[in-house]
């Protein structure tokens, strides 16, 4: 009897606290529905209409003659390659440079917080003030980047008005910023590890080389998945540096996706277009999440 109370009471207490944490979470859902889900829907609504800024009210009905056009617009098909290209090279270079330099870091115990001080600076600066900086940098006429190499005997370059260079410029400068987001994650992950596998494998006469592929990298792989993830996702809607460095252009060379978002919406004021193709960026955006999210689980089971 005692314990059938007990086990009562225990389940009366539990209900009481789920109450009591959905009380005090009802604002914040509530704020969430106003923030995120109505224009999430609206967007969806106006995404099957022919809605435009110039006119009032949703306009007329099209169905998915929105999403078609969208898909034959050789402009958006372009904007994509090239959102896939910059994503694809930023995420694998800051992942591999970071990655380096968050191990190098784990080794140094003198002057460590020195150095991550130094590199998370970058990571601190906002995107707008990033791309601004590296205008002035890297201005073909002004600029200190082609000063410099002008003292060592190599011409100046147009960084960002050349369609041979403009979007690997975009890259360098967005690996530059992003490089130490992958650091400090790495390394809070790196900091956790258990020692003891090591030290069991170093009496075995394992090699650093081989502690890492057989130790770090199992035990990392949720971290890696995680931050591979989210800093896929952030590159894939890249528009504030593209915005700055070069307004996608020159020519359309790096006119990333979420740009051509923003002149279907802004510029040409086709907000039903913009709205589909703000659905079909989600569209590329979940099946990369889910693929992370299974690599991580598979690996942590």
């Amino acid at each position: 009897m005692k314990s059938i109370h007990k086990h009562s009471g225990d389940s009366s207490i539990r209900t009481a606290r789920r109450k009591d944490f959905l009380l005090f979470m009802l604002p914040s859902l509530i704020a969430l529905m106003l923030v995120l889900a109505i224009p999430l829907a609206y967007s969806l609504i106006t995404s099957f209409f022919d809605t435009n800024l110039k006119y009032q009210g949703l306009g007329e009905f099209r169905g998915l003659q929105n999403y078609i056009e969208v898909l034959k617009d050789t402009y958006f098909t372009e904007s994509v390659l090239t959102t896939l290209k910059f994503t694809v090279c930023v995420v694998v270079l800051e992942f591999v440079v970071g990655l380096v330099i968050a191990l190098l870091l784990n080794n140094i115990y003198k002057a460590r917080n020195f150095f991550f001080t130094i590199i998370i600076v970058p990571m601190m600066i906002t995107p707008i003030a990033v791309g601004l900086i590296w205008r002035l940098l890297l201005h073909s006429d002004l600029g200190i980047v082609n000063y410099l190499l002008s003292l060592i005997g190599i011409s100046g370059k147009a960084w960002l008005a050349d369609s041979s260079l403009a979007l690997g410029t975009v890259m360098f400068i967005d690996i530059w910023q992003n490089v130490p987001y992958m650091v400090l994650v790495i390394l809070a992950g790196l900091v956790t590890l258990p020692t003891e596998p090591y030290e069991a494998a170093a009496i075995d006469g394992a090699s650093r080389t081989q502690s890492f592929f057989r130790l770090t990298v199992p035990m990392m792989m949720p971290t890696f998945s995680v931050v591979l993830l989210l800093r896929s996702i952030t590159a894939l809607k890249t528009y504030d540096l593209i915005f700055v460095l070069t307004r996608g252009g020159p020519g359309t060379t790096t006119e990333v996706i979420s740009y051509h978002i923003y002149q279907q919406a802004f510029r040409y004021l086709e907000i039903g277009k913009a709205s589909a193709m703000s659905y079909l960026l989600l569209l590329l955006i979940v099946p990369i999440a889910f693929l992370f999210i299974r690599i991580s689980r598979s690996r942590t089971t």
